[in-house]
């Protein structure tokens, strides 16, 4: 094992200590890891220092979007019950912050590189994506993301990620690029908007990025759109006018459906003079706090099943979609390297019969050459000279193949971004054209019927996985142990349980 993949046994080995503490039924989700990144690397997909376990955290993430001043990090700060970030109503800090538990009673701020060559955290080489949009400003990691540590307890077993807004600055598309891979990463999305702009239209391109790109997805259900600040509306005579402008806005976009939350902060809060007027708005920020300080409580559950669900895509992918691709994309080489031989075989053979007909050597249909007849004399010069055209015969078909091998793989790269499929399709079909594998050969390099059986095991697996979670967050019957039992429960079912891809494995 080289040393990078020394570096991914490590941690792996490091996330099965912590998870045979924490959650078994992620213990061995990542066994099932292990075994379909064995199966990958035989099909080309992933290089030796990669792992399909560490393209996911493993701890929930919770990100929180929004424009400038539109009171992200007061929120916190509130969350958290300590003022870890600058607040205040300009832009006070224009980077990602990643907030995690330290149990020092100290919090610390961390550059950027501590980040991005960190493979635990969510922004892992964060800075050759930056790089692909601004050239040069991935060697600034330190201007876009800090860490922050915190001893909050609402922090353990979570991450939360602080964003700058984005309405307008030199950083704009960089920042966009990392919004977005936040974006992709994270089980629960705090969108905010700042109720002192009545006005939604001002900030159309903001909405555009943060709705009309989100409410689309598969997971949109993990997004929720929240009007801060709402009570700085209370001296407007129909407060409710303003919510209303704001709901126009978000359906002018598309969002008609899903939760829309108005808070403000309790010790940052204009000061209402009107009783009734007071009390109804308390009442509503306390009930929509409530509302998503439970879903970000509630994150830890959230990963579990999409862990889960992630490992079941990435094989399902594998299976229906990345197999298919990639014999696909090998008949495509193979018609490529036919034609192409057929056209360069047939012009050097035209340019053959044309210079030497020039040359005089045919008599009628006679090929009469004088080095002819030492070519097909049968001796030592025969063979040498029948070898220099074989030589030269298959350099030309392996050109012709090498050719036909760069034009698909650089169309598989325009057609099958890796971010889609989580794999490098094109670098797998590259293991499949190298020069001892034939053209003929209609099935990938580590793919069969081994591999589809092992893919099997492993989509069995998540189903058990999915089981043993939802036994251990549900009870329909109300019958058995009490709430107290089920995490010792859950790790002696561990104990018990061999999940059907490492019986495969073994096997």
């Amino acid at each position: 094992m080289n040393l990078s993949g020394r570096a991914i046994e490590n941690r792996l080995q490091y996330l099965e200590s912590h998870l045979e503490r924490e959650n078994p039924v992620l213990l061995n989700a990542v066994q099932s890891f292990r075994q379909l990144d064995k199966l990958a690397r035989r099909i080309g997909l992933l290089a030796a220092n990669e792992s399909f376990a560490t393209q996911i955290p493993w701890w929930p993430l919770i990100s929180v979007l929004g424009t400038f001043s539109a009171g992200k990090s007061t929120f916190i700060n509130n969350f958290l019950g300590l003022d870890l970030q600058r607040s205040g109503n300009q832009a006070v800090d224009d980077k990602f912050t990643v907030i995690c538990y330290s149990r020092e009673k100290t919090g610390h701020a961390l550059p950027g590189v501590a980040l991005d060559s960190d493979p635990r955290f969510p922004f892992y080489q964060i800075s050759h994506e930056i790089e692909q949009v601004a050239e040069g400003e991935g060697r600034r990691i330190d201007a876009y993301l800090q860490l922050k540590t915190c001893p909050s307890e609402q922090l353990r077993g979570k991450i939360l990620i602080d964003s700058p807004g984005f309405d307008a600055d030199a950083q704009r598309d960089s920042t966009l690029r990392i919004t977005d891979h936040i974006i992709d990463l994270s089980d629960l999305v705090l969108v905010f908007f700042d109720a002192r702009h009545p006005e939604p239209g001002a900030m159309r391109d903001t909405l555009e990025h943060l709705i009309d790109n989100t409410i689309h997805r598969a997971d949109s259900g993990k997004f929720l759109y929240i009007l801060n600040q709402i009570d700085t509306a209370a001296r407007e005579d129909n407060p409710e006018e303003v919510i209303a402008a704001w709901e126009r806005a978000m359906g002018e976009h598309g969002l008609t459906a899903g939760r829309f939350f108005s808070i403000y902060s309790p010790k940052a809060a204009v000061p209402i003079e009107n009783e009734n007027l007071r009390a109804r708005f308390e009442s509503k920020r306390d009930a929509d706090l409530e509302e998503i300080h439970t879903r970000m409580r509630e994150v830890e559950i959230e990963r579990v099943y999409r862990i889960v669900a992630t490992l079941e895509k990435t094989a399902r992918d594998i299976n229906d979609k990345v197999a298919p691709m990639l014999t696909e994309a090998l008949s495509r080489w193979r018609r490529r390297v036919l034609w192409g031989d057929g056209v360069v075989f047939g012009l050097i053979l035209a340019a053959f019969l044309f210079f030497t007909n020039k040359a005089g050597y045919w008599v009628g249909t006679d090929f009469q050459a004088p080095w002819w007849e030492t070519l097909t004399s049968g001796g030592t010069a025969s063979l040498v000279g029948l070898a220099l055209i074989l030589v030269v015969i298959i350099g030309v078909h392996y050109l012709v193949r090498s050719a036909a091998s760069r034009s698909v793989s650089a169309s598989l790269k325009k057609e099958v971004p890796e971010s889609d499929l989580r794999v490098n399709l094109a670098q797998a079909f590259r293991r499949n054209t190298r020069f001892w594998h034939s053209i003929f050969s209609r099935t990938p390099v580590g793919w069969g019927r081994g591999a589809r059986k092992r893919l099997s095991s492993i989509i069995e697996d998540t189903d058990t996985y999915v089981q043993r979670l939802n036994d251990r967050f549900t009870n329909p019957s109300g019958e058995g142990a009490s709430p107290k039992n089920t995490k010792a429960e859950d790790k002696t079912q561990a104990a018990d349980v061999t999940p059907a891809a490492e019986k495969a494995a073994d096997s």
